[in-house]
C-alpha cells in the first residue's frame, strides 16, 4: 500500500522554489518510477502543436523508450486528454485504439495535467500487472498531478 500523503508531500518538497519545467517532471517521473511497486513506466507527454494540430509529445519519463508522439483520441493518454479525465485502465489489450510501445504493459492510468490553456499534457504510469491501479492509486495520483500542475 503506497503512502500517498507522503510521497506527495514529497513531491512538493522536491519542486518548491524550482523554475525549471523539464526538471520537475524529471524528478516526479524518477519519484514515482522509485516509490510505487509494480511498475515499468511512470512519466509524462506534453501538448505540443505542430502544423495547426495538436499532439501529445514524450516528456520525462522513467522505464523502457516510448512512443514519441501520440494523437489526441487514440490509445489511453490521447482518449485521457481529449475527454479531459483520468482513465484506469485493468487490461491495456482490451482498450479500442490502445497503442503498444512496450509489449509488458497490461494495466495503465493517465491523469490529465492542466495549464491555464486547458490540458496541458498527461501523467502515464504503466505496469505489468493486470489490474493494478486502486481507487485509491487513481485519489493519490490526481492529488499528485494538481502539486505537479503548478509547475506547468
Amino acid at each position: 500500500m503506497t503512502d500517498y500523503e507522503f510521497l506527495n508531500q514529497s513531491l512538493a518538497a522536491l519542486i518548491d522554489g524550482v523554475p525549471h519545467r523539464i526538471a520537475n517532471l524529471a524528478n516526479a517521473s524518477a519519484l514515482l518510477y522509485e516509490t510505487l511497486p509494480d511498475l515499468n513506466w511512470a512519466g509524462f507527454y506534453l501538448m505540443k502543436e505542430t502544423a495547426g494540430e495538436k499532439k501529445l509529445v514524450l516528456g520525462p519519463f522513467q522505464g523502457r523508450p516510448a512512443c514519441i508522439e501520440i494523437a489526441l483520441g487514440r490509445g489511453v493518454c490521447g482518449t485521457a486528454a481529449s475527454e479531459d479525465r483520468t482513465l484506469a485502465v485493468d487490461n491495456v489489450h482490451e482498450f479500442p485504439g490502445h497503442i503498444a510501445c512496450d509489449c509488458a504493459s497490461n494495466s495503465e492510468i493517465v491523469i490529465p495535467l492542466h495549464s491555464l490553456d486547458g490540458v496541458a499534457g498527461v501523467l502515464d504510469i504503466d505496469s505489468p500487472l493486470f489490474a493494478r491501479f486502486s481507487e485509491e492509486d487513481r485519489a493519490g495520483l490526481e492529488a499528485f498531478a494538481r502539486i505537479i500542475e503548478k509547475v506547468l
